[in-house]
Parts: C-alpha cells; sequence; structure tokens
C-alpha cells in the first residue's frame, strides 16, 4: 500500500514540475526574451537590415530632447480627462440600470461587450463617416439645430470624440465590473439607510461608492492603461492630427520605428511609457484605493 502511495506521489510531482516548467519556458521565450532584446534594442542603433551598433545613453538623450513624444504625454492627461469622466459616468448607469433589469439582462450585456470585441479598424472606420463633417449626425444637427461640429477637424473636439469612441467600446466591460461590485453589497446596508430617511445622493456617496471602491480602482488601472496603450482610433480616425491635438505615445513610438526607421529609439519610449504609466497607476492607487470592511 505505502509503494502504491509513493509511486502516485512520485507520479504527481513529475507532472507538477513538468507545468511548472512548461509555464517557466513560456515566460522565459515570451516574456523575458523580448523584454531583454528590448533593453539591448534601447541601447543600440539600428536599422532593421543591419548589424545592431551599441550607443550607450545616446537614445536617451535623443528622445528626452524629442518635443513631439512629451507632447504625446500631454495627450495622454487631456484624454484621461475626457475619457474617466465618460466612461465612469456610463459605466455607473450601465450597471445601475442592469440591478433593475429583469429578463433579458444577460442579452443586454452581451450587446454592449460586442463593442468591446470589435474589430478596432472596423468601428473606427464607422465612427470615421458618422463623425465627418458631411455625416449623418452633423447632417442630423445642421437640419434641426442649424450648425455642425468639427468633430474630427478641430483640435479641440478631435480628442473629445476619440473618447466618446473608446468609451462606446470599454463602457460593456467596465460596467460588468462595476456590476459586479453592486451585488456583492449587502441589501440590509440600504434597507438601513432607507429607515433613517437617507437621501439617494447621500447613500450613493457614502454607501455605494466607498463599497464598491475596488471594482472602481479596477476600472481606472484599465483606463489608464488604455490612455498610454491607445494605437487603432486616433491612427485610423485623425491619424495623429490635427495639429498633433490627438497624437498618442504609441502614435510616436510606431512612426518612429517604421517611418524613421529608428526601432532603438522606439524601443527606448516603449520602456519609458511602461514605467510611466506604471507610476501614475502606483499613485492613483495610492491616493484612491481603500480597505472596505463590513462589520
Amino acid at each position: 500500500m505505502n509503494k502504491i502511495f509513493s509511486n502516485i506521489n512520485i507520479k504527481e510531482a513529475h507532472i507538477g514540475g513538468a507545468l511548472a516548467l512548461s509555464f517557466v519556458l513560456f515566460n522565459v521565450i515570451f516574456w523575458a526574451y523580448p523584454f531583454i532584446w528590448l533593453v539591448i534594442l534601447s541601447l543600440s542603433d539600428w536599422r532593421f537590415f543591419d548589424v545592431p551598433t551599441f550607443t550607450g545613453l545616446k537614445n536617451f538623450f535623443i528622445v528626452m530632447e524629442d518635443p513631439e513624444f512629451w507632447r504625446s504625454f500631454w495627450n495622454v492627461i487631456r484624454f484621461l480627462g475626457f475619457y474617466i469622466p465618460i466612461v465612469l459616468a456610463c459605466s455607473l448607469a450601465f450597471a445601475f440600470g442592469l440591478q433593475h433589469i429583469g429578463r433579458g439582462k444577460v442579452f443586454i450585456a452581451l450587446c454592449f461587450l460586442l463593442a468591446h470585441i470589435s474589430s478596432g479598424v472596423a468601428y473606427s472606420l464607422v465612427f470615421t463617416k458618422i463623425f465627418s463633417s458631411t455625416g449623418p449626425l452633423n447632417t442630423f444637427m445642421m437640419d434641426w439645430f442649424g450648425f455642425a461640429i468639427p468633430w474630427l477637424s478641430s483640435p479641440s473636439m478631435a480628442m473629445f470624440s476619440i473618447s466618446l469612441v473608446v468609451t462606446w467600446k470599454f463602457v460593456g466591460y467596465y460596467g460588468l465590473i462595476l456590476y459586479s461590485g453592486l451585488m456583492a453589497i449587502p441589501k440590509e446596508i440600504y434597507d438601513a439607510a432607507k429607515l433613517d430617511n437617507t437621501p439617494a445622493l447621500t447613500r450613493l456617496f457614502r454607501i455605494t461608492v466607498p463599497m464598491i471602491n475596488s471594482q472602481l480602482i479596477m476600472v481606472l488601472v484599465f483606463a489608464i492603461t488604455v490612455a498610454f496603450a491607445i494605437f487603432t482610433e486616433p491612427y485610423m480616425m485623425t491619424g495623429g492630427g490635427p495639429m498633433e491635438s490627438t497624437n498618442m505615445p504609441m502614435l510616436v513610438m510606431y512612426e518612429t520605428a517604421f517611418s524613421r526607421l529608428q526601432p532603438g529609439r522606439a524601443a527606448l519610449m516603449a520602456i519609458i511609457i511602461a514605467v510611466a504609466s506604471y507610476v501614475v497607476i502606483r499613485l492613483m492607487r495610492k491616493i484612491l484605493e481603500k480597505d472596505v470592511e463590513l462589520v
């Protein structure tokens, strides 16, 4: 009997070791090696077709003096200024709406999630037509209100338009995250607040928002990540214009690598973008994240 158990333990140990080894190999091949190559490339001068030449910190000083790259960081701040309030409001409205839906809740949630899995190129082209000067939206506004809005041709409106498109994409996904937090709040807390005649807004900001703090933080983390990584929408809808008002870091990195044939500098930009997004997320969590416990 002991031999049987020992053989079983040996087999389980071998299976566990094989699974762990496969996980380690996967990370080495698809994470560690690309990261090491990225660091080496950031310290080199390469034109895709020749041999990389080590240049030390030359790329660092050039990128630090690149106004276009740093202007793209300002565009990230502008995008977040539009995107976060809009996507939070719409996601909360979607989550609250799901709470009050009886039948068809799953169907409605899936309909909103279709936007999240849709092709970025496809819906960017569709929204470009919608927001064009002669598109259906401006035609409707001109017919009914007598004016049109330069959604994509104005530097002050282009980023707002892109934030609306990205909100359309993620509102269902973020809304389901917030909905899961709302469903976890005990109903007894709301019943006690109603017995005390607590106003609805007070219940929202004193009970609901603190109780879904972890879900809100998750949504904010995703939103910040999207802001630093967004590429398809500004590339397809505005090309970074007008007047570089929607030129995001990923667009600058793409143009540096493939238009200017400077992948070494683009690799360094990628590292800076990753570090910047990590720092912003850490600061946001440090300021806003709270531990909520039910006593």
